[in-house]
C-alpha cells in the first residue's frame, strides 16, 4: 500500500510537473508566434498575369504558378485522395493527430517504404505559412501550437483550401490548379480518379515523384495512392482496377498563352516591378492593357512581314556559320543537333544545317533532327547582297547559293520552306485610339527575342516630312490657308563657307502652288517657305501644342524638313490633336489592375478625352501674324541651335498609370484633354491629310496607297529623312491613329535602294495599310462635322482665289475672316478676227 501511494504522488507529481512544463513551453513558444487569423485574408504567392483588355491572357511573370480555387471550385475526388494520403484523420483530430503520430512511429520501425508523416494536413499549414522548414524540435512545437489556433479559428474547409493552393507539386506547380494543368492540360474538375491520385502523391517529395523526371517512382507512388484510396472506401474495387491500370499519360504544358505581344508585356512588368518591386511577381496582381488580339496579331505580322520583304530586296548575306567544307568530314547527327541548341527562332526564321545541296534542291536538319527541303524556288531571291544601295544577280541553281555545312536560317510562310536570314534593319508600329490615348497595338521591333530595345517608344529619331503637318497648321494658325500659294522652287541659303540647298524628292519643281499641294506631294521647299512665314522659334514652340517635348526640337530651317527627334509613340500622340479636334489626349497602356481574387481593382485608369462638342479655351502660343514678305529672304542664319541627344526625352511617362493618385474614385464624369489645337484647324489640316491619300483633279498624293482601304475618312503623310536612314508613315482612319517607323538601329546606315530608293511612301506606307485593313474592319466611317468658324469656299485651282467664269474650281475649307476676297486674273485672249472672220494669233 506504502509502495501503490509513492507511485502514485509520483504520477501526480511527474503530471504536475509536465504540466508545469507544458504551459511554460507554450507560453515560451507562443509569445513570438504570427496570428493564425490572418489566414482567412492571405495572399498565396501567386504570378503576375498580363492581359488584353478583353481577359486573354498576353504573359505571366513569376516562380510560382499558382490558380487559387475555393473549396468549393475544388473537386472531392481530389480533397478525398489528398486526405487518404497526406492525414486521414484530418477531419477527427484538433490539428495534432497523437493517434497518427504513434501509427507513424510503429510504421517507420517496423517497415521500409512509403509511410505516413506524423504532420497533419493542419500542420503543414502551419508550416508552410510561418515557419522555416529547419528540422528541431522547437519549430516542431510551434508547428503544433499553431495548428490548435488553427483549428479553432478556421473551418476544416479554410484549411483544405489553403492546403490545396499552398503546396508545391513540381515543376514550378503550386495549388491543385497549376498543378493539374502543368501536368495535365486540364482544371482540377476534369481529373480522373489516376490522376487525382498521381497529384496527390507529389507534395511528399515533388521532385523525386516527378512524374516527368522520374516516371516510374511516379507511377509507384500513384498506386499506393490509389490502394489507400481504397482502403478507406473513397473509391472502389472497380475503380481501382480501372485506374491502377492506366499509364501516367502525363506531359508538361506551359501556361496557355492565348497570343504573344512581349514588348506590351515587359512595359506592364516594368511598370509594375517599379511599383511593387519583387511583390509583383507573387501577390497575384492581374494587368489588364488596352490592347485587342486582333490588332496586335495584325501589327506584329505586319511589321514582320515587311521587314522580310525588305530584307529579301536587298540580297542575301551569307550562312550564318560554316561547319565544314567541302574538303572535311560532314559532322555527324549529335554534333548538329548541339550546334542548333546554341540558336533559337526569331519571328518564324529558325536555325537548320545542310547536309546535301545540289542544282535543284538543298536538304537540311532542324533542331528537332527532322530533314527538310529547299527547292529553287524557296532560295531564287537570294542574289548577293554587296551594300545597300547595290546587290549581285540572282542565282541560277540552288548550290550557287547553298551549300552542304552550311548553318543557315529557313522559314515555312506557307507550304515550303524557304531560305531565309535574320533580318538586320527593324520597324516599329504603335496605333492609338485617338479619342483617349488608348493604345491599340504597339510593337517595338521585329522579335522581342533579338532585341528587347523597344523602338516604338524608346527609339528617338528624325521625322523627315512626318513633320510637315505640324508647321503647316502652325501657319493656319498665323492666317495662311489651305488655299495660300507657295513658291516651288529651290532654295539656296549661303551662311559663311557653308550653302544649305534643301531639294524636293524627287528634284522637281512647279512653281508656284497651293499649300494643299504642297502638303499633298510632300514639297519640301515649300514647307522651308511656310517655316519662314511664321518664324522657327514660333514654329519650334508651336510643335509643343502636340505633346513633343521642348528639349527635342530644333531651331533652324532645317526643321522644316524633320531634323527633329521623337518617338513613333510621341509623333503618334500629336497626329491624334489634329484627328481628334485638337485635343492633347495621354497615351495609355494599363486599363485596371486587380488582385488575384478578381475583386479587389487596386487601379482603375480614367483617361482625358476628346471632346467633341466643347467651346473650351485654346491654348495660345505668343506670336506675330505670318508674313510672305520674307520667305525668301537668304539673310545669314546660324544652324547650331540642335539639341543634345541626351537631353532628349523619349517615353516621356506617357504610357503607364500614376499609382499615387487616387484611381479608385467613383466619378465617372468625363475628364477632357487639354485643347491645345482650335477644332476649326484641326478641322482643316485633317482634311489637309486626306489629300496627300486622294490627291487633286491632276496631281497624286505620296500617299496613294491608302486608297486600297477602300475608305473616305482616311489620311496621313510619308516620313524620308536624307539618305533613307529613317522611313516613316503617319495616318488615321475613323478614330485610329497609326505611326510605322523603320530603319537601322546604327543611325549612321541608310536604307539604300534596290530597283526603287527606299522612301516612307513604299517602305512604311505598306506595313500601316497592311495593319490598318484589320484593326479598321470592324470601325465604321467616320463622317466629321464641321466646326462653326469653318466654311467652305468654291476658288480657283491655279490661283486659290476666287474664280471668275470658266476658270477651274474646287471647294476649300478656310477659317471665317480668312477666306479670299480676290478674284483670279483671266487671261486675255490673243486672238484676232478679220473683216471676213478669219482668226489669228495677235503676237
Amino acid at each position: 500500500m506504502k509502495l501503490l501511494k509513492i507511485i502514485l504522488k509520483l504520477l501526480i507529481g511527474c503530471f504536475i510537473c509536465g504540466l508545469i512544463i507544458g504551459i511554460a513551453g507554450y507560453a515560451y513558444y507562443s509569445k513570438d508566434l504570427p496570428d493564425v487569423a490572418s489566414l482567412k485574408d492571405v495572399r498565396l504567392q501567386t504570378p503576375l498575369q498580363v492581359l488584353s483588355k478583353d481577359g486573354e491572357l498576353i504573359a505571366i511573370f513569376g516562380e510560382r504558378r499558382r490558380t487559387p480555387l475555393k473549396y468549393d471550385e475544388i473537386p472531392q475526388l481530389v480533397v478525398n485522395a489528398v486526405i487518404a494520403t497526406e492525414d486521414a484523420r484530418f477531419h477527427e483530430h484538433f490539428g495534432i493527430d497523437p493517434i497518427g503520430i504513434i501509427r507513424a512511429m510503429y510504421i517507420g520501425l517496423k517497415q521500409k517504404g512509403f509511410s505516413q508523416g506524423g504532420s497533419t494536413i493542419t500542420q503543414q499549414v502551419a508550416k508552410n505559412f510561418f515557419l522555416t522548414p529547419e528540422k528541431s524540435i522547437s519549430r516542431k512545437v510551434k508547428e503544433m501550437i499553431l495548428a490548435i489556433r488553427m483549428e479553432k479559428e478556421l473551418s476544416k474547409e479554410e484549411i483544405m483550401a489553403l492546403y490545396l493552393n499552398m503546396i508545391n507539386f513540381g515543376s514550378r506547380a503550386y495549388g491543385v490548379a497549376a498543378a493539374a494543368y502543368t501536368f495535365f492540360g486540364k482544371s482540377p474538375q476534369d481529373l480522373t480518379v489516376d490522376e487525382a491520385a498521381l497529384l496527390a502523391g507529389l507534395p511528399n517529395a515533388p521532385s523525386a515523384f516527378n512524374p516527368i523526371a522520374h516516371p516510374e517512382k511516379a507511377l509507384t507512388r500513384r498506386n499506393w495512392v490509389l490502394g489507400r484510396m481504397l482502403d478507406q472506401s473513397y473509391i472502389t474495387q472497380a475503380q481501382y482496377d480501372e485506374a491502377i491500370s492506366k499509364p501516367l499519360n502525363v506531359s508538361y504544358h506551359a501556361p496557355q498563352i492565348e497570343f504573344s505581344a512581349p514588348y506590351v508585356a515587359e512595359m506592364a512588368r516594368q511598370f509594375m516591378y517599379e511599383k511593387f518591386g519583387e511583390n509583383a511577381y507573387t501577390d497575384g496582381y492581374k494587368v489588364y492593357t488596352t490592347i485587342s488580339k486582333q490588332d496586335q496579331i495584325a501589327a506584329t505580322e505586319s511589321v514582320q512581314k515587311h521587314i522580310i520583304d525588305y530584307d529579301i530586296r536587298h540580297g542575301y548575306r551569307g550562312p550564318e556559320k560554316v561547319l565544314w567544307k567541302n574538303n572535311e568530314s560532314p559532322w555527324d547527327a549529335e554534333q548538329i543537333k548541339k550546334e542548333l541548341e546554341k540558336y533559337i527562332c526569331y519571328g518564324g526564321i529558325c536555325p537548320a544545317v545542310v547536309i546535301k545541296a545540289s542544282d535543284s534542291e538543298a536538304t537540311a536538319v532542324l533542331t528537332d533532327s527532322s530533314n527538310i527541303v529547299i527547292t529553287y524556288q524557296g532560295m531564287k531571291w537570294a542574289r548577293p547582297f554587296i551594300s545597300d544601295t547595290q546587290q549581285g544577280g540572282f542565282p541560277k541553281k540552288v548550290s550557287d547559293t547553298i551549300k552542304a555545312g552550311q548553318l543557315i536560317w529557313v522559314r515555312k510562310p506557307q507550304d515550303n520552306w524557304e531560305l531565309a536570314q535574320v533580318p538586320a534593319v527593324n520597324a516599329a508600329l504603335v496605333s492609338l485610339d485617338s479619342d483617349n490615348g488608348a493604345i491599340k497595338a504597339i510593337v517595338g521591333g521585329y522579335d522581342f527575342n533579338l532585341s528587347k530595345f523597344n523602338r516604338a517608344t524608346q527609339a528617338l529619331r528624325q521625322l523627315g516630312s512626318n513633320i510637315k503637318p505640324f508647321i503647316y497648321t502652325a501657319t493656319l494658325e498665323q492666317g495662311l490657308t489651305m488655299a495660300t500659294l507657295l513658291n516651288d522652287a529651290p532654295i539656296v541659303r549661303t551662311t559663311g563657307s557653308e550653302t544649305w540647298r534643301p531639294k524636293n524628292s524627287p528634284p522637281s519643281y512647279a512653281g508656284p502652288l497651293r499649300l494643299r499641294i504642297g502638303l499633298g506631294m510632300s514639297k519640301n521647299v515649300m514647307m522651308v517657305r511656310a517655316l519662314r512665314a511664321v518664324g522657327i522659334d514660333y514654329a519650334a514652340s508651336y510643335l509643343e501644342r502636340f505633346g513633343f517635348p521642348k528639349e527635342n526640337i530644333s531651331h533652324n530651317e532645317s526643321l522644316a524638313l524633320g531634323s527633329a527627334s521623337f518617338t513613333p509613340l510621341q509623333v503618334a500622340r500629336a497626329y491624334s490633336v489634329i484627328v481628334n479636334g485638337g485635343y492633347l489626349v495621354t497615351p495609355y497602356l494599363i486599363e485596371k489592375i486587380e488582385y488575384y481574387n478578381n475583386k479587389d481593382v487596386i487601379y482603375q485608369h480614367q483617361p482625358l478625352i476628346a471632346c467633341q462638342n466643347c467651346n473650351d479655351e485654346v491654348q495660345t502660343t505668343e506670336s506675330t501674324p505670318a508674313s510672305l514678305d520674307n520667305v525668301e529672304d537668304v539673310a545669314n542664319q546660324t544652324d547650331n541651335e540642335e539639341p543634345e541627344l541626351a537631353n532628349m526625352k523619349s517615353e516621356d511617362n506617357l504610357i503607364l498609370p500614376d499609382m499615387n493618385k487616387d484611381n479608385k474614385s467613383n466619378d465617372i464624369t468625363p475628364k477632357y484633354a487639354p485643347h491645345t489645337l482650335s477644332s476649326g484647324i484641326a478641322f482643316i489640316m485633317k482634311d489637309g491629310l486626306r489629300s496627300t491619300v486622294f490627291g487633286g483633279s491632276d496631281w497624286q498624293g505620296t500617299a496613294w496607297r491608302v486608297k486600297s482601304l477602300g475608305r473616305k475618312d482616311v489620311g496621313g503623310k510619308t516620313g524620308t529623312t536624307n539618305g533613307s536612314k529613317d522611313v516613316w508613315f503617319s495616318g488615321f482612319g475613323g478614330n485610329i491613329v497609326t505611326t510605322v517607323w523603320m530603319g537601322f538601329d546604327d543611325h549612321r546606315r541608310e536604307l539604300g535602294r534596290t530597283f526603287r530608293a527606299e522612301a516612307g511612301a513604299v517602305t512604311a506606307n505598306p506595313i500601316w495599310v497592311d495593319y490598318m485593313k484589320v484593326a479598321l474592319k470592324d470601325v465604321p466611317v467616320k463622317e466629321d462635322v464641321k466646326p462653326e468658324d469653318v466654311i467652305s469656299v468654291t476658288i480657283d485651282q491655279r490661283t486659290g482665289l476666287l474664280p471668275q467664269p470658266g476658270s477651274q474650281t474646287m471647294s476649300e475649307y478656310f477659317i471665317k475672316g480668312t477666306e479670299p476676297t480676290h478674284y483670279a486674273t483671266q487671261e486675255i485672249g490673243t486672238k484676232v478676227t478679220d473683216s471676213e472672220g478669219n482668226t489669228s494669233e495677235l503676237f
